[in-house]
């Protein structure tokens, strides 16, 4: 009877692992406007059961300390006010949340390379950093949001003041009561010194894959088996669950070679290659019980005016990539 028993404990404990659910998730864009649920809907023929919404902070330049931020100029979905409209309209549709807030830095500038001039200047980029991230921690409590990302790629910002980041950890774990995790570029993840204090290691993972103009599923899995192998090795050493705070490809030629580049020149629009990408990236890790699940990058909330076979942005909307998103979500 009691080996009965054991055998019946272990079933339950394997049913229970393999009925955990990935983070299915959509990068949602911000917009001028508030939604509701016709523009969730598509969200949820593709199955997706996560969101990331993303309040923006503005910057002159990237020695510049003072964040701008929650201001009547900024588009309504940028803003708390938005953020918490489009939260609990996606909440009502059972749809979990990420609440990820973002630097805007002027002319587009990578938020990687924020770097201070002055020991004056770090501190009041700290005090202003912290107003505006502990802002959103107090919304993401409030809208019970399931993940708080409590920055995006500002490695420099990261490297620089380390002692800064590991308080706010603290303030932001007395505010906010989910899941914590940090939006590091695929070339940063390695060197962020607090994984240990957040509950994901985040990566925003456009790593390079292939240099060729069309790659193959085959092809691209291929170009991933390196950066897996790292990416395994720092989550061994920090034993915590990946997530994929960003991912996702340009609908172009050579979408493997750069993926991160987001430049507005007209390039050949290459469907496959989108399809492509997107399908090995999920083969290679949403079988994996130490990955946690991604979010795609990106979503606009006007989902029949935008995308399309002419399009060659991120967007999977009306394209072949979002035909293969509802599958993959789907299983």
């Amino acid at each position: 009877m009691k080996i009965v028993r054991l055998l019946l404990m272990c079933l339950i404990c394997l049913s229970c692992k393999s009925q955990t659910k990935k983070m299915n998730g959509i990068s949602f864009v911000a917009s001028p406007e508030k939604i509701n649920h016709k523009h969730i809907s598509p969200i949820l023929k593709v199955s997706a059961n996560y969101v990331a919404l993303m309040p923006f902070g503005f910057i002159k330049d990237l020695s510049s300390p003072k964040i701008i931020h929650n201001t009547n100029r900024q588009w309504f979905g940028e803003t708390e006010k938005g953020i918490v409209q489009y939260g609990k309209e996606f909440t009502k549709s059972n749809i979990k949340l990420m609440i990820k807030p973002q630097i805007w830095v002027w002319k587009g500038e990578f938020t990687g390379d924020i770097k201070m001039e002055s020991e004056k200047d770090w501190k009041i980029l700290e005090d202003s950093y912290s107003e505006f991230i502990l802002t959103y921690a107090k919304t993401a409590q409030e809208l019970k949001a399931a993940v708080f990302c409590i920055g995006t790629e500002l490695e420099n910002f990261v490297i620089n003041r380390p002692l800064f980041w590991q308080a706010l950890v603290k303030k932001i774990r007395a505010i906010y009561k989910g899941k914590l995790t940090y939006a590091a570029n695929w070339d940063e993840y390695k060197r962020v010194p607090f994984w240990g204090q957040l509950d994901y290691i985040g990566i925003d993972a456009y790593f390079p894959l292939s240099t060729k103009k069309s790659p193959s599923k085959e092809e691209f899995e291929e170009g991933w088996l390196v950066h897996k192998k790292e990416i395994q090795r720092v989550r061994k050493k920090v034993n915590k669950p990946v997530l994929f705070t960003e991912y996702g490809y340009r609908s172009v030629d050579f979408t493997g070679k750069e993926p991160w580049d987001s430049n507005k020149v007209i390039e050949q629009v290459n469907l496959e290659a989108q399809k492509n990408a997107t399908e090995a990236i999920y083969n290679q890790f949403w079988k994996e019980d130490w990955f946690a699940g991604g979010f795609l990058w990106k979503w606009f909330h006007k989902h029949n005016e935008v995308g399309g076979e002419n399009n060659n942005r991120f967007t999977p909307q009306n394209k072949p990539a979002e035909r293969l998103l509802k599958q993959l979500y789907g299983k």
